[in-house]
């Protein structure tokens, strides 16, 4: 069983890389292969919606001077799907955002490839907002018919210099409990295929 994930913070290895490292531990402890693509100094466009994946049904967006069709084949390959953003004006960043609308086309436009998969979203977050990503996750998680994991919190952890996620006790626990249930599902669920 694998898990990708999508750290969509410019900061690469930043508090988003660490919590979904956080994550990682516990799923590398369960057996669990684990693969984190950060989006850091990657350009994104958003969809344009002219349907092209629909008529190729390729596995493909039809822009491809960008990640996202290596990101769409990760997802389609993977059983589980971590997506990680930090906070940005109460949303996911802009490159999260392109993602989310590019890959959810392709993945209508080809059988609904993410169907049954464990999805779970996370953010650090500076202050406040981290509500809303979270829920921008799991519309995207739950129209795609993914399977999404609870934990003992809300999935985010406070902290805006690199490192200060760490000192959030409540929110590391968080993702830990995370790492558990996501690990717990894919075992019952043999991977989501």
């Amino acid at each position: 069983m694998k898990v990708f994930a999508l750290n969509a913070s410019p900061r690469k290895d930043g508090n988003t890389a660490l919590l979904i490292n956080k994550i990682f531990s516990v799923l590398n402890d369960n057996n669990i292969e684990t693969e984190m693509y950060q989006l850091a100094g990657e350009t994104l466009r958003g969809c344009t919606a002219c349907r092209t994946c629909f008529e190729k049904k390729n596995m493909q967006c039809v822009f491809k001077n960008d990640c996202l069709n290596e990101i769409v084949q990760k997802t389609a390959d993977a059983d589980g799907i971590i997506f990680g953003s930090p906070t940005y004006f109460a949303d996911v960043t802009a490159e999260m955002k392109a993602i989310i609308d590019r890959l959810g086309y392709v993945n209508k436009a080809n059988g609904n490839f993410l169907k049954r998969k464990v999805g779970a979203g996370i953010s650090a977050v500076r202050r406040g907002g981290a509500n809303r990503v979270f829920d921008t996750f799991n519309h995207f998680f739950l129209i795609n018919e993914m399977i999404v994991p609870g934990s003992v919190y809300w999935n985010f952890a406070f902290g805006r210099n690199i490192g200060e996620v760490e000192n959030d006790e409540e929110g590391m626990r968080t993702m830990e409990a995370l790492g558990e249930n996501i690990a717990w599902i894919m075992k019952k669920i043999g991977g989501g295929k």
